[in-house]
Order: structure tokens, then C-alpha cells, then sequence
């Protein structure tokens, strides 16, 4: 059974973390972070290990790497000793946004088997939707080892290196839209009169199950907006009213400028 260590515990390490230890023993499961104390307590709630960052960097097989991209540098310097000393195969696994796996190599100080992922916040309630794409010296074997340990945390959809970003921009930034957009919804229904719990879970209940609608059925998005927009109907005036609004053209935009500062991440 491969060993998953990870360093940085924040949203995203944490969420992954705890998506490991559903899948796989968590005693073959380490955490670390910059404030132990924080690694500690999560570990304490999984029932797995907690370790030094250079102890995981010295004995995991799958090596998590969960800092922010303006602190991977300095992490990896600091860890690279370590690294270039191991005898044992490992995989280094990224999620620094803009971050490709030639900086991870050259910050790392080496050409090591890496895989880059890009998860979202749903992953810590195994709804996620994590891109990913391996590194050419990532073994099929590693892949599904990878994948099968990691299970727990969602969907996941293999990407060339070159369309991560764009990917991102969509299914990394995206829940943040959709909170937006379940948080309107719920205020249009406080407006009309509803109490806001109420107003709140019909919204986020709606989103969910359109888009279970659209995974499952495979359909267009149009197609399922039509077959609810009745002519002269109440739906269809709602659609015009958020056409009047560019609402479409708000959220192609939204998508972009995530898209653009992604990229600017990694220069």
C-alpha cells in the first residue's frame, strides 16, 4: 500500500487529506504544515499520522504538496537535501495554481515524477472535481495508484499540461461563482417574501440537482433550460431579465480574468 503525505494542511491539503483517509488506511496517511498544531488537530479528527515536512519528503510515496505558489520555492529548497538523498521512487504532487511541472522540477531541484493536480473546495465532501495531468515518467501503475487512493475526493478528468489553467478557471474557481450564485438566488427569495434557511437551501438544492442533471443525462445546458422555459411562461421572463443583465457575458468574463491571473501565477 503506497504512503500519502501531506505537506500544508490549509483548505485544499486538508480537504484532500481527509478525502485519503477514506479510501486508504490512515495509518499509511501523514500530515504536516507550518503550524503543527493545526496538522495535529486534523490528523487527531482523521486518525492518522502526523510528521515532520522533511520526514514526509524522506519516506512518502506520493508527496503532496500543498502551499501556496509564492511559498513553493522557499518549501522546496528547503526539502530538496532530502529529496536528492532518497533511494526510493516517490511522486511529488503539486496543486499550486499556475505552477507548471518543469518549475516543480527546477524548484525541487531535480527531475522527479510529478503530477499536477488542480482540485476544488467540493472535494472535501468527496464532490470534487480534480484536473489532473502526470508527468511522461509517471508509470501507469503510479496513475492508478494515485487514483485509486484518492478516490474519496470527487471526479476526476485527466488534462493536457497546457489546458490545466484553463480548466481551473472553470472547475477550480467556479464554486466560488456558483456561491455567488446560490447567495442571489436565496436574496431574490428573501426578497419575495421567503425566510432566508428556506430561500438558501431551495437555491443550493437546485443548483445541485441541475447540475447532477446535466452529468447524468449528458444533455446540453440549453437543451434543459428550454424544456423549462414555457412560451410566455414566468421562467422565460426570468431568463430575459438576466440576459438584460449580460449574465452570460458576466460569467465568460468571470472564467477569463481567473484564467489570465492563473497564468500571470506562474511568471
Amino acid at each position: 500500500m503506497a504512503t500519502f503525505g501531506f505537506i500544508g494542511t490549509g483548505n485544499m491539503g486538508g480537504a484532500l487529506a481527509k478525502a485519503a483517509c477514506t479510501t486508504i488506511p490512515a495509518d499509511e496517511v501523514f500530515l504536516s504544515n507550518r503550524t503543527m498544531e493545526k496538522a495535529r488537530d486534523l490528523a487527531e479528527l482523521l486518525g492518522c499520522g502526523v510528521a515532520e515536512s522533511d520526514a514526509i519528503a524522506g519516506s512518502a510515496d506520493f508527496i503532496f504538496l500543498g502551499v501556496k505558489p509564492q511559498m513553493m520555492a522557499g518549501m522546496l529548497e528547503e526539502l530538496a537535501p532530502t529529496l536528492s538523498s532518497r533511494e526510493t521512487r516517490f511522486i511529488l504532487v503539486t496543486m499550486a495554481a499556475g505552477l507548471s511541472i518543469a518549475d516543480i522540477r527546477r524548484m525541487a531541484g531535480g527531475e522527479y515524477p510529478v503530477i499536477r493536480i488542480m482540485p476544488n473546495t467540493p472535494a472535501s465532501i468527496g464532490e470534487g472535481m480534480i484536473l489532473y495531468t502526470c508527468a511522461s515518467d509517471v508509470t501507469p501503475e503510479e496513475e492508478r495508484a494515485f487514483l485509486e487512493g484518492m478516490a474519496g475526493a470527487g471526479r476526476f478528468a485527466q488534462l493536457p499540461e497546457h489546458l490545466i489553467d484553463a480548466g481551473s478557471a472553470v472547475s477550480g474557481c467556479g464554486p466560488a461563482f456558483a456561491d455567488l450564485f446560490i447567495e442571489a438566488l436565496a436574496d431574490g427569495g428573501v426578497a419575495c417574501g421567503l425566510p432566508r434557511a428556506t430561500a438558501q437551501e431551495l437555491a443550493a438544492q437546485m443548483l445541485a440537482g441541475s447540475a447532477r442533471l446535466v452529468l447524468e443525462t449528458g444533455s446540453h445546458p440549453g437543451v434543459l433550460k428550454d424544456a423549462v422555459c414555457s412560451p410566455g411562461g414566468s421562467t422565460i421572463m426570468g431568463v430575459k431579465a438576466l440576459e438584460d443583465g449580460g449574465f452570460r457575458a458576466s460569467v465568460m468574463n468571470a472564467v477569463f480574468a481567473a484564467y489570465e491571473k492563473t497564468k500571470a501565477l506562474g511568471k
